[in-house]
């Protein structure tokens, strides 16, 4: 067989992505296309009020991900992986792991999903005129330096998940250029940190007297298609425990899981978009100028080549629309009858459009943890109806639908009606589109623009840092990253595109001001501490 071919011939490319519940690995052939899947499923930990990854966690995961993969690889080819043509590591972005000389880390992992850096955050937006999200490295390195944490003075590296994985089987402490814009911003031009915010940052902690400086502690960033190193003999036994697997395969830039959503979705070019639904959201629209001015519901990062990417990230997205199902897996199995959950969600998601455009006024707010978005600093799941409305199952799950993506709606209003941005495509991926239409309708409705999804869409980030990984060994021809997608990964494929209808906007844009008046309701239910 060619896939046997290619893997025992070392030509196999591996992309391995950590993500919110689950570490996944991809194999592709020499035409992009996945010929083997691992993965891992593992859960954030909420600890002394943050969450969090152990680094046991981590290496534990990535081992046994490595370990599902070859055991497929084992069944459908009969082969081992002994080398491969190049390998890439993905994560979820931003966050903060700070590290001594020693390489050492100094507190637990704080992950995106934490909202305790509002005070920082805020100072930075203003000191850098530049919205500073939450969740981004610079707002959890200042946050920890306000709140006096002992730390701060032993720092010796920062970087993220992705960087950090890379840092430790390379020995190299870079991270792909995508990634390291939700560290601090980047400059389009220069491709690496914004020289004057660095600048205004060493001034401002100054005071402190720590022994670096800003630039001192952060990766090297870099450009897609650089390399990024070799894989070295130790972190070829931290990857595959079994030893079999070979030092010396070059690795690239490591990338958070916006860039890599962006290249599975073939979106890095100008005018396209993408938007992410899993258990976070998030919409990149690839911008061909800066905004007129910082909005604080939008997040200025970049696409693995460096440009400018306007970025509405939600923190909660399916996770509870996901409870709501396994209520109706239980009571199926209460029946006694057999469970296949494709099926359960097929029915509940396609029954869901039968409901009325608006919900019947039913309304859901999806907060498994805060919503900066939205101003809420911790989460509260809430279902809200009054006697009045129209309380059926179709208007139920239609309610958690939109539900979903009802914070990106928000963020991408003033996008599209303030500032008047144009987009030529926009591709969903993640699993909300798992179920054939229905989420992609709902988005469509959502952002009031065709949505197009690939059959390549559920394939996702570690698809998508294979590719990258790829463009680095197999750009024989110099193309720029986004005709290297256009012409050799996805040759003219778009994928199938469904429009907005007038009544799903119309009932959409109904649903989203009755929601926004609610928000009071969910403010009160967490300022009541249980």
């Amino acid at each position: 067989m060619k896939e046997k071919q290619t893997i025992e011939s070392g030509k196999a490319i591996l992309g391995i992505e950590f993500g919110s519940t689950r570490i996944k690995a991809v194999l592709i052939d020499e035409d992009n296309k996945p010929i083997a899947q691992g993965s891992h499923e593992w859960e954030n930990q909420l600890v002394d009020g943050l969450w969090t990854y152990s680094t046991e966690a981590i290496w534990y995961g990535l081992q046994d991900c490595y370990a599902n993969l070859r055991k497929d690889v084992q069944e459908q080819y009969d082969c081992e992986i002994e080398s491969l043509a190049a390998i890439g590591f993905s994560a979820m972005m931003h966050g903060y792991m700070a590290f001594n000389e020693k390489e050492e880390i100094l507190v637990p992992f704080r992950t995106w999903r934490n909202t305790n850096t509002g005070k920082a955050a805020a100072t930075l937006s203003e000191l850098f005129n530049y919205n500073i999200p939450l969740r981004w490295s610079i707002s959890h390195l200042y946050q920890c330096i306000l709140d006096n944490e002992e730390h701060v003075k032993d720092i010796k590296y920062l970087t993220t998940l992705a960087g950090y994985v890379h840092w430790q089987v390379t020995g190299q402490f870079v991270l792909g250029v995508g990634d390291a814009s939700g560290m601090i911003p980047v400059d389009p031009k220069t491709k690496t940190y914004d020289a004057e915010m660095v600048r205004k940052f060493d001034e401002l902690v100054a005071p402190y007297g720590f022994g670096w400086s800003l630039l001192d502690i952060l990766p090297k960033s870099l450009n897609a298609g650089a390399n990024a190193g070799f894989l070295t003999p130790e972190g070829a036994k931290k990857l595959d425990v079994s030893g079999h697997l070979k030092a010396g395969i070059p690795v690239c830039p490591p990338e958070g899981d916006a860039g890599t959503g962006m290249v599975a979705t073939n979106a890095v070019k100008q005018r396209t978009g993408n938007v992410s639904a899993g258990t976070s959201s998030f919409s990149m629209i690839v911008l061909e100028k800066e905004l007129s001015k910082p909005y604080e519901m939008i997040d200025m990062v970049t696409t693995p080549d460096g440009s400018l990417v306007a970025m509405v990230h939600c923190n909660n997205c399916t996770s509870d629309l996901n409870a709501w199902v396994n209520l109706f897996k239980e009571y199926q199995q209460l029946l006694g009858i057999p469970v296949d959950m494709n099926e359960v969600y097929g029915k509940l998601y396609n029954n869901a459009l039968n409901g009325d455009a608006d919900c019947g006024g039913l309304i859901s707010y999806n907060y498994i943890s805060g919503e900066p978005v939205t101003g809420l600093e911790e989460g509260r799941p809430l279902f809200v109806r009054s006697a009045n409305d129209k309380f059926n199952l179709a208007n139920f799950m239609r309610a958690h639908l939109y539900a979903s993506v009802g914070v990106l709606k928000i963020g991408n209003d003033i996008l599209f009606n303030e500032e008047k941005i144009e987009v030529d495509r926009i591709t969903g991926h993640g699993g909300l589109f798992k179920t054939k239409g229905v989420g992609q309708r709902i988005l469509a409705a959502a952002i009031n623009s065709p949505i197009s999804v690939m059959e390549t869409a559920g394939e996702g980030g570690a698809w998508g840092i294979a590719l990258l990984a790829g463009f680095m060994v197999w750009n024989s021809r110099e193309l720029t990253l986004a005709d290297y997608l256009d012409e050799v990964v996805f040759a003219g494929n778009a994928g199938v595109e469904i429009k907005p209808t007038p009544e799903d906007v119309a009932g959409f844009n109904a649903y989203i001001k009755n929601y926004q008046r609610g928000l009071a309701i969910e403010q009160a239910a967490v300022n009541y501490k249980k």
